[in-house]
């Protein structure tokens, strides 16, 4: 029975207080990574910014950031830094629209779009010679490793995932986002949200989208009915939150697969955490912890040592345990 219930993950006492958990280590950053950066062309006309750090490595981790993130979140930086101390290359994948210039389609990215992934890990596949390829992904990007893992069973073209934070079950994080303490982090997504629809309004001036509609949006629901939907293929809000949480993908994983977790992730519902799959999937294995905010799990105020989650990470990668 993969749930593994006796975390090492022990913070502080101010760490134990889940917003402070959650935004503290997004307030600092202290890492310096000389990324190479390469262009995937896409089949579809579109592109994907790849940003590799390279130590020569036999073994490459890509890394997926959650949603508006990039290469440049901190976390993203700090699993880099470790990774590469411990000879793992990283390959941090900017999901399209994401590396700092808009991508050039109508659509972007989603919490589903796993043909993006596919993609990105062929293009190593052929540019490199790896003997291992390994995912993490955070928030969004960790609902993408989980789905992809789920999705290809054994044909996954990859020895092993974490993810970090995963809101399995989408509808349950929209609904969650509307509570009155979330406001701040809702309010921070659909800032950059609605700046780059009105982006896509500027490119795309005779598609669905209306400066009316757009500046209406109020939550992750009106954003998704109103672009991530029709954007991508799905019929409403409602189908796209249905086809894409990785939850329903997680029985047909079967390759080691980590799932991390807080139980006090201000995210999420009880439908986010999959305790029955793990139970019953001896290749799930999911590591609740007690405290840790969403993406957060610091212990220090000194952030360079805020690395448990690293750790923790790259043990499972060496390991599968």
């Amino acid at each position: 029975m993969p749930v593994l219930n006796h975390s090492t993950y022990q913070p502080s006492l101010l760490f134990k207080n889940k917003h402070f958990n959650t935004v503290y280590r997004t307030l600092f950053n202290k890492y310096a990574i000389p990324f190479d950066r390469q262009r995937l062309e896409l089949a579809d006309g579109d592109f994907i910014d790849l940003d590799i750090s390279s130590v020569n490595a036999d073994k490459v981790v890509i890394a997926i950031h959650g949603l508006e993130g990039s290469s440049a979140s901190t976390y993203i930086l700090s699993l880099t830094q470790i990774l590469n101390q411990h000879h793992f290359d990283v390959v941090a994948m900017n999901l399209r629209g994401c590396s700092g210039e808009p991508n050039r389609l109508l659509s972007s990215y989603h919490s589903g779009k796993t043909e993006d992934l596919e993609a990105v890990i062929q293009y190593i596949e052929q540019q490199y010679h790896y003997k291992e390829i390994h995912l993490v992904g955070y928030s969004l990007g960790g609902n993408l490793s989980l789905k992809y893992m789920g999705e290809k069973g054994k044909k996954a073209r990859v020895q092993s995932a974490v993810g970090v934070s995963v809101p399995c079950d989408l509808k349950t994080t929209a609904i969650q986002m509307n509570a009155w303490s979330n406001r701040l982090y809702l309010n921070r997504f659909l800032k950059t949200l609605v700046e780059k629809s009105f982006q896509k309004l500027t490119m795309f001036p005779d598609s669905f989208l209306t400066e009316e509609a757009i500046a209406s949006i109020k939550n992750f629901k009106d954003f998704d009915d109103l672009y991530t939907a029709p954007a991508h293929g799905f019929t409403d809000a409602e189908d796209y939150w249905r086809k894409s949480s990785c939850k329903q993908f997680i029985p047909k994983i079967n390759k080691p697969t980590l799932l991390i977790t807080s139980l006090d992730d201000p995210f999420f519902g009880d439908a986010c955490y999959p305790f029955t799959e793990a139970e019953e999937n001896d290749s799930f294995f999911m590591e609740a912890t007690n405290y840790g905010g969403h993406v957060g799990f610091g212990k220090y105020f000194d952030v360079l040592k805020n690395t448990w989650c690293e750790h923790r990470i790259l043990s499972f990668l060496t390991t599968q345990q």
